[in-house]
């Protein structure tokens, strides 16, 4: 069984902070001081739940805050899962408890960015969620270990119109794809050097093809990014 619950007690904000480090390497993406913070201010801050076997552990975390007021919007930090829980749906769960949430605090719009050389999220976010592409940011957040292993950051925007899901672009619309890595996070360990080249090259194809006045309409895992007029 598990559950997704605020983290309104100082011991489990200190519990998130160690599992996001887990997750994310020795640069860390938010402390603690800064989680308790956000939650006592009414931000979104939840962990989830496994009680396998009877003991309960937290798995995974979702930070969000929200953003300038009038827009009806927030900006997701970070969700994560520990690597033996994905690949089950319950990072879905944890998105779709974000966007209740979110709904039930008139909020419209969600926003966050991520790696663009990362497959399981470009699939996750822009064909399970229907998020959109609405930007696209070279290193973004400077060069940093976590997720990116030292690399430089690149960021795709995103934006999560709550009530307007996008759909994957049909055949005939899409006019270029552009492929990436199946697994560039395993890359990273194990040839930083080819992860770096796919960087510069993923760049340099997205900078031209952002240039031809192409947007970002969806993502395929067998072909990539799917671009339209």
């Amino acid at each position: 069984m598990r559950t997704i619950r605020d983290l309104d007690t100082v011991e489990l904000i200190i519990d998130a902070q160690g599992l996001l480090d887990s997750i994310r390497g020795p640069e860390r993406v938010i402390d603690a001081g800064t989680l308790r913070a956000l939650q006592q201010s009414g931000n979104y801050v939840v962990g989830l739940f496994d009680d396998e076997g009877g003991q309960e552990r937290m798995v995974g975390a979702s930070i969000a805050f929200f953003g300038e007021p009038g827009k009806r919007r927030m900006h997701s930090h970070i969700t994560a899962l520990l690597p033996d829980y994905r690949g089950r749906g319950w990072g879905r769960e944890l998105k779709e408890h974000q966007r209740q949430w979110a709904f039930s605090r008139d909020v419209g719009r969600i926003t966050w960015t991520f790696d663009p050389l990362v497959a399981r999220n470009a699939h996750f976010f822009l064909t399970v969620l229907g998020a959109r592409v609405t930007g696209y940011s070279v290193n973004n957040y400077g060069i940093f270990g976590g997720g990116d292993a030292g690399d430089e950051s690149d960021r795709l925007d995103v934006e999560w119109a709550l009530a307007d899901i996008a759909k994957p672009p049909a055949d005939d619309a899409v006019v270029a794809t552009l492929e990436i890595p199946e697994d560039v996070e395993g890359m990273r360990e194990t040839d930083a050097a080819a992860a770096h080249e796919w960087r510069t090259r993923l760049r340099g194809e997205m900078e031209q093809l952002l240039g031809r006045g192409l947007r970002i309409a969806g993502f395929d895992v067998k072909r990539g990014y799917l671009f339209t007029e």
